[in-house]
């Protein structure tokens, strides 16, 4: 009877205490007031060695009920106040899914890279191989070996940037063609080539079509029996796959000095189809590459029998080319590192 009377006013204070829980924090310290280490229902364990030996099981008995019956009671209340906080929170951090969504900044290609990449696809699928070459060069490869000697006129057109105190000993690319140079003096074999090589260029000129720093890519086929007709036959081809199928190819004879004929290649504007407007200057053609076959001086300087093998190369400027695929008016905005600019081609280009 005395032990019922214990267990039933431990159960009253208990439940009582509960009664006037709040918070999880709360719970815990009516936790341990019954359960801890000096707590209330712990100190009856402590007088286990006090019972007579004949009294122990049905006290042990007795002591296991109560603990049973304090812990499920807390249990119970920890469950109701963990849903209860859980919903609290639910409510609290709720998302309303008719909002519309957040766009998510992405990065984008820069316009060159894009044309770049076209270009040399392109080629690639052609049989040729993108070839690098050092954006620092000697006066040798860059004009030299290009026939382009001392003195001659084509250096001032160029207008080049040497080195300081290298002066005529090296400088900075003028132009993509020293690929040309490199590539032959590098085939030990002096077998055939075929290559493009896109890169950097620079040159003393600034303004909303020039800048100082600009984008060539350089091609150069050397093998036997290449001809004219090879020449042609590539360019149409590019220019169609790049500016559409419908793009007329027009070739105007030149002078370039590492090359014999020369060519200026035109194309129909793709703005009017050809009728004539104010990009073409109501001529109805755009300039876009010079190209010629390999002059047999670069090719004897670059170690080929020029009665054995032919070649032609050709070259144009990868600015241009973004700026009339992207309808750019002014090539400084390339180079001008303004996000905004970026943001327009942030997606891909519809075939």
């Amino acid at each position: 009877m005395e032990k019922n009377m214990e267990r039933e006013d431990i159960i009253k204070k208990l439940e009582s205490d509960l009664s006037e829980i709040k918070t999880k924090n709360d719970l815990l310290q009516v936790k341990s007031m019954y359960l801890g280490k000096n707590g209330i229902v712990t100190s009856l364990s402590a007088k286990m060695k006090e019972i007579p030996n004949e009294e122990k099981k049905e006290y042990g008995k007795f002591l296991n009920e109560i603990k049973n019956e304090v812990e499920e009671k807390i249990n119970l209340l920890l469950n109701s106040i963990t849903e209860r906080e859980l919903n609290e929170k639910l409510l609290s951090e709720k998302i309303d899914i008719t909002l519309p969504g957040r766009k998510i900044k992405t990065g984008s290609l820069h316009p060159m890279t894009r044309v770049t990449e076209e270009f040399e696809d392109l080629f690639v699928s052609m049989g040729y191989t993108v070839y690098s070459g050092p954006e620092v060069e000697s006066d040798e490869n860059c004009f030299q070996k290009l026939n382009i000697p001392k003195g001659h006129p084509a250096r001032d057109s160029q207008d080049t940037f040497y080195l300081k105190d290298e002066f005529e000993r090296f400088l900075l690319r003028s132009q993509t063609s020293t690929a040309q140079a490199r590539a032959m003096e590098e085939n030990k074999e002096k077998g055939p080539i075929r290559i493009v090589c896109p890169g950097k260029v620079y040159r003393r000129d600034e303004d909303a079509t020039h800048s100082h720093q600009f984008m060539q890519i350089e091609g150069l086929v050397i093998d036997k029996n290449v001809s004219m007709a090879d020449l042609k036959g590539t360019l149409e081809l590019f220019c169609k796959k790049i500016l559409g199928e419908k793009t007329k190819v027009r070739f105007r004879p030149s002078f370039f000095p590492f090359t014999e004929p020369s060519v200026e290649v035109d194309v129909t504007c793709f703005k009017c189809n050809g009728n004539g407007c104010s990009l073409c200057k109501q001529t109805g053609w755009i300039e876009v590459l010079g190209a010629g076959m390999v002059h047999p001086n670069v090719l004897e300087m670059g170690g080929y029998d020029s009665k054995v093998y032919q070649g032609f190369a050709f070259g144009t400027g990868i600015d241009r080319f973004a700026m009339f695929k992207y309808a750019i008016p002014d090539i400084r905005t390339i180079y001008g590192n303004d996000i905004r600019f970026l943001q327009e081609f942030d997606r891909k280009d519809v075939e």
